[in-house]
């Protein structure tokens, strides 16, 4: 799954140009009455039964046949599918005994379990080819399948809640088997406040497909209609600034490289800034529609409550890293001492700190992988390395193939798999690293929990991509021998933690204002939007201070982020960074005592609320604490840093 929105979305924060494939994580979100909501994402799905492309041998391209053979395969089985549902409407009316709330839960999660299969691949097959039309009609069909699914069960809920607590606590004792899904009556009892009469449930539930459109027209405009431009740099070589060619050059070593490409890419989005913002503005009407119509008191209360997280996490994120932007500050200008700059602007944030010769083929990435991963012990390992070493991934960047890096886990039956844009650099060995961070966490998971409590959220998932990140980048520095090599790994190491922790809240924050502005009734066309986030993106890089400068032409760069499109997102990529930090820590200081609760943690799936497993794990979000630890280890990095500089100054 999961990089910057730009930085990444999902190859999970810093390198997000993403788009999001639904991942198991993020369908944990989803509860009886919210099943269809989440899966938008998983945009589109086909009816004709020619198509797609052959299955290749190339060892680089997943193969999608352990998922289905063909289209063909997957036609067939998405009409047994919808015939199954009949057998779910059948239920309503039948959950007032212990044998018929077993048995109607028992269709429900076989279809569910059967519609994510399907599902992931029509999404897999549309994003390897985001010009072919047949993928793309596949995962409109897979659309409208959640939708009627969310129409066949919306009476679940209500009936449940019903019931109540007592009713069903009776239950699981005349019937044991019912225990099976605690977890799910538990969540859904939990609900009743935002839980509707069936005949409203049933409504929201066909208004659900509506819900994924915004996300659908962005994804099709960047990724396939977007005129990208051609630019010719200070060599000579003419490039194409697609979002995977924008990744790559705008760490360009030479400035003026640098500059053209923010100039081009940008201003290509300009010309779009006011159709993505009626995109935008109809996925915030869409998002306050639902949260209205359930009767929450927000837009944000409404995604932290699927997961059962406390508003005080988010909020104190924004809080603490407001409260410390100075460390940013503080890294901004001393990336401006090392590149020699008299004024750091907005588009020398990519290039590294020190050039290396850091040519990493896939041949060298996986080894060097699975080696920084040995902490984690050898079951981890085994896992990693049979994943990296079958067809399980879509490794290289293409024409018309969808940009960022993800993993998509929600086949429970089959294994994960990743999307790559691999550029043989090591930003890129490191969203390796990280999506095969997700990766094991779903097999993990996979083997230890049953179906119904298999699927984790974002929460939990950006901690086990984090982990790997660490890790690998303390492999690393272990096997540096020079100044060079250090300040490589240690500029690397503050890049993505400028990416992964203050750019996730950076747009979390902007997250919360436009959401909280559209719920005023503030207007919010592109051009408001764009003056929006250029007034705190502007706040965070110090560009009032002098620290580093912003043009206004950069402002544009909300419309890029593909994870707005998933409600109250993106912070988890920053609060999940923290706590991975703090578990990494303890994995390298040999503690196997904490590494063993962390791979626990890894196995516990969906079990629990993620907040409480996080803080039974020792990590409360809620305090200042696990901040304070990172500003504090931020600021060790830079005097480390600044002591090598120094030291090459005399």
């Amino acid at each position: 799954m999961v990089r910057e929105f730009t930085t990444a979305l999902t190859r999970c924060p810093a390198r997000i140009t993403v788009t999001a494939t639904i991942s198991r994580g993020a369908l944990m979100r989803m509860g009886l009455q919210a099943a269809i909501a989440a899966i938008t994402l998983f945009g589109a799905v086909l009816t004709t039964a020619s198509a797609a492309t052959d299955p290749t041998n190339d060892p680089n391209r997943w193969d999608l046949r352990d998922l289905f053979r063909d289209v063909a395969e997957w036609n067939t089985e998405r009409r047994k599918l919808e015939r199954y549902f009949d057998a779910l409407a059948e239920c309503e009316g039948r959950l007032g005994n212990p044998k018929g709330l077993n048995t109607c839960l028992e269709r429900y999660y076989s279809a569910l379990r059967r519609l994510y299969r399907v599902g992931v691949y029509a999404s897999l097959l549309a994003d390897q080819d985001t010009s072919q039309p047949i993928p793309a009609e596949m995962r409109q069909q897979v659309r409208r399948l959640y939708t009627r699914f969310g129409e066949v069960t919306s009476y679940m809920a209500p009936e449940i809640i019903a019931l109540g607590g007592e009713t069903i606590a009776d239950f699981t004792q005349r019937l044991p088997k019912l225990e099976r899904y605690d977890r799910l009556l538990e969540t859904t009892l939990r609900r009743a406040p935002h839980t509707l009469d069936p005949a409203r449930e049933a409504l929201l539930a066909s208004a659900g497909a509506m819900g994924g459109s915004p996300a659908s027209i962005y994804r099709t405009l960047a990724n396939a209609n977007i005129p990208w431009p051609n630019i010719e740099l200070s060599d000579g070589q003419t490039v194409r600034l697609s979002q995977a060619g924008y990744a790559k050059h705008r760490a360009a070593a030479n400035r003026a490289d640098r500059e053209r490409v923010f100039e081009a890419f940008w201003g290509t989005w300009n010309d779009y800034e006011q159709t993505m913002g009626e995109t935008f503005h109809a996925h915030l009407q869409q998002a306050k529609f639902f949260a209205d119509a359930r009767g929450y008191d927000s837009t944000l209360a409404a995604s932290l409550g699927g997961t059962h997280v406390p508003e005080a996490v988010y909020r104190n994120l924004v809080d603490q890293v407001n409260a410390n932007l100075a460390v940013l500050h503080r890294y901004l200008k001393l990336r401006e001492r090392i590149l020699g700059l008299e004024q750091i602007r907005y588009y020398d944030i990519y290039p590294p700190l020190v050039e290396l010769e850091t040519n990493y083929p896939i041949e060298t990435a996986r080894p060097l992988i699975i080696k920084a991963m040995a902490p984690l012990g050898p079951d981890y390992v085994a896992k990693l390395t049979r994943g990296l070493n079958a067809r399980w991934m879509d490794l290289y960047p293409r024409e018309g193939k969808v940009s960022g890096a993800y993993m998509s886990g929600s086949a429970y039956d089959v294994h994960p798999y990743v999307l790559m844009n691999y550029n043989d650099d090591f930003d890129s060995v490191s969203t390796l690293a990280h999506e095969w961070g997700h990766a094991v966490h779903t097999m993990l998971s996979s083997e230890t929990q049953p179906f119904e409590t298999a699927r984790y959220p974002i929460f939990l998932a950006e901690i086990a991509s984090t982990v790997n990140e660490v890790l690998l980048i303390d492999n690393r520095m272990q096997a540096a021998t020079s100044d060079e090599e250090r300040l490589f790994y240690l500029g690397f190491l503050l890049e993505q933690w400028r990416g992964t922790f203050f750019r996730q809240a950076m747009f979390a924050e902007y997250e919360l204002t436009v959401h909280e502005a559209y719920a005023e009734g503030t207007p919010l066309s592109g051009a408001r939007l764009s003056e929006l986030y250029g007034d705190i993106l502007k706040r965070y890089h110090g560009h009032d201070e002098g620290v580093l400068t912003i043009d206004p032409a950069f402002h544009i760069e909300w419309a890029y982020i593909p994870h707005f499109y998933r409600n109250f997102y993106v912070y988890q990529y920053a609060t999940s960074i923290t706590a991975g930090a703090a578990f990494a820590e303890k994995i390298l200081a040999g503690d196997t005592t904490a590494r063993d609760g962390y791979l626990q943690l890894l196995r516990a799936g969906g079990s629990d609320d993620p907040h409480d497993l996080l803080v039974a794990a020792g990590v409360d979000m809620t305090t200042a604490a696990p901040y304070d630890a990172v500003f504090g280890k931020l600021n060790a990095v830079m005097d480390q840093i600044e002591t090598i500089l120094d030291r090459q100054e005399d």
